[in-house]
């Protein structure tokens, strides 16, 4: 299954803060943790911080429960519109001693997304979940549009 992806880091090349993802399928469950940010750039603070809406987890936390939540598909395909969340999602597969957290295949994908914007279409910008479901809206009704 397709998971349109989104997350949030402090600046860019900066710490994971909290990423999302959000299935193609309606009524599938979806994915959002976030982690501790203790020193944010002064933007990440003021954008970021405040529309978490989760509580953080450590970073161990959140790797299993990435890894648990991906477990369950045989083929997951993560669609995200910036390179460096595939890159955040791809460091949460890996463990500080060298182990890969999944066995299946996971593929990842980079959108192509002409005139997409999460400020104008996302209901909470800089809110991973909330982005990851604009970017899933956007890249189906695109899908749709094209065929």
């Amino acid at each position: 299954m397709r998971y349109y992806l989104d997350a949030e880091f402090n600046g860019f090349g900066g710490a994971l803060i909290s990423i999302a993802l959000v299935p193609e399928a309606e009524g599938a469950a979806s994915f959002y943790g976030a982690v501790e940010c203790p020193d944010p750039t002064s933007w990440v603070a003021a954008h970021v911080m405040p529309k978490l809406d989760i509580e953080p987890i450590s970073y161990a936390e959140l790797q299993w429960a990435f890894a648990d939540y991906l477990a369950a598909d045989p083929e997951p395909v993560l669609v995200a519109d910036w390179p460096e969340d595939i890159v955040h999602a791809a460091r949460l597969l890996v463990t500080d001693d060298g182990r890969r957290l999944i066995i299946s295949a996971v593929r990842f994908e980079l959108a192509e997304v002409v005139n997409f914007s999460t400020a104008e279409l996302s209901h909470v910008p800089h809110n991973a979940w909330h982005d990851a479901v604009a970017l899933r809206t956007f890249c189906m009704a695109r899908r749709v549009t094209t065929k």
